[in-house]
């Protein structure tokens, strides 16, 4: 079963909006037996519209698009559909109902423009909007469906969820298949593929494929197996090959599926009843956004600091002048004191200390721009790292906060062997 999908909007062609639904849709498709095998940006223009539908529909059983209604005039969708599909425009009073009604409780004026929203084609099946004024349309030729629903996210995702994606596996007989993804960190590309080399030969006997899906500074690992075969014997081929698989970088794994690891190392100071206070320098405070953004993290989460500057780290963080002017502020020993002083000031269980050169500027031949030395300090002892991570400043900060908190993962664990 193939699909393609088609989102419409200049703003996503001119990049001033991130064509979200495009992933979104193309993961939900694909985890109900449907294979997305291609995504189309156009604009919202009927000649666009018209040439794409024709050409999808004669490749694919499904095609879903997302764009292009609205009340404006400018929303042109609607009408192109209308035509292709040989309809014409009839009221709709569920659909007029309910957009009066959603006007009404917002107590928003209701507007011709807004009634003419229910106008829609008389050979379609109506998709009501509950999360907003826009409906969406479902047609068929051929055997083929084209779904056709606004641009919002989150009217979009309520309608495939409680209504398209249900139907489409009413209609179709959709195959199933399994996915499972675990994340890795702190390891390259080819470097991974190189040690799972023979493991992932093996998958073959299986049938499962393997997909590498890199990120700065992580590797995600997506096995997948599509249809057939009985269930249970797929279920236990893939737990077979994930322990497999975990016997060999068990240590680089910290998550599976959707995993964060800011969630992951909260939930393990969670479990142990443990705390953490962070210092942060050049990644200024983004280990704290991250650790902040789990609900629940003032169970684990005491605060941290923000010294930016060599006098901030002295005066109010405690590091000592001397220190800075010895081993420099870019430096394993800096960024140790950072860690254990932040420990120590919040009465935390573990400290992090972080202190680099995030650029682009700055920077020289022995600490060039991208030096990130980061500490995570416990009562057991400190482990100290020097990385070197590129000259893009936002690279920098994400991957340095992704890499602290991967380290207090791996420190976390250790103390449970102590």
């Amino acid at each position: 079963m193939l699909a393609e999908i088609i989102c419409i909007g200049d703003e996503l062609l001119i990049g001033q909006t991130i064509n979200t639904n495009a992933a979104w849709l193309g993961d939900a498709l694909n985890r109900s037996g449907i294979q997305v095998q291609r995504v189309h940006t156009i604009s919202d223009d009927p000649q666009a519209i018209l040439s794409m539908v024709d050409e999808c529909l004669l490749r694919s059983q499904v095609v879903v698009m997302t764009g292009g209604l609205g009340p404006t005039k400018d929303d042109l969708t609607k009408h192109t559909l209308c035509d292709y599909f040989g309809s014409h425009l009839v009221m709709n009073n569920e659909a007029l109902e309910r957009i009066e009604s959603f006007m009404r409780v917002r107590q928003l004026p209701i507007l011709e423009v807004n009634r003419q929203q229910a106008a829609l084609p008389h050979n379609c099946r109506v998709i009501q909007n509950y999360k907003g004024t826009a409906c969406g349309m479902w047609f068929e030729k051929n055997g083929h469906v084209l779904v056709s629903m606004p641009g919002v996210p989150y009217e979009m995702q309520a309608m495939m969820s409680e209504e398209v994606i249900p139907s489409l596996q009413s209609k179709f007989a959709l195959p199933h298949i399994t996915h499972r993804t675990l994340l890795t960190m702190g390891v390259g590309e080819s470097f991974l593929a190189e040690q799972i080399a023979d493991w992932e030969n093996s998958l073959a006997a299986a049938d499962i494929k393997l997909a590498y899906l890199p990120s700065p500074g992580s590797v995600k690992l997506r096995m997948s197996h599509y249809g057939g075969g009985d269930s249970a014997a797929v279920a236990e081929h893939f737990a077979r090959k994930e322990s497999e698989l975990r016997q060999l970088i068990g240590d680089c794994i910290y998550g599976q599926e959707n995993d964060t690891i800011a969630g992951v190392v909260g939930q393990l100071l969670r479990d142990r009843n443990l705390t953490l206070a962070t210092a942060e320098s050049c990644t200024g405070g983004h280990v704290g956004h991250l650790l902040t953004s789990i609900p629940g993290s003032s169970a684990y989460y005491k605060g941290g600091m923000i010294t930016y500057t060599n006098a901030i780290k002295t005066a109010q963080l405690g590091v000592p002048e001397e220190e800075i002017a010895q081993f420099g502020v870019v430096s394993n020993e800096i960024a140790t004191a950072m860690a254990q002083q932040i420990r120590k000031k919040f009465s935390a269980d573990f400290g992090i200390g972080i202190t680099g050169i995030a650029g682009p500027d700055g920077g020289s031949e022995a600490t060039p721009v991208g030096t990130v030395c980061i500490s995570v300090s416990s009562s057991y002892g400190e482990f100290v790292k020097k990385e070197v991570l590129g000259r893009s400043r936002e690279r920098t900060i994400q991957v340095a906060s992704h890499f602290a908190l991967n380290y207090l993962r791996k420190e976390i664990l250790r103390t449970d062997a102590c």
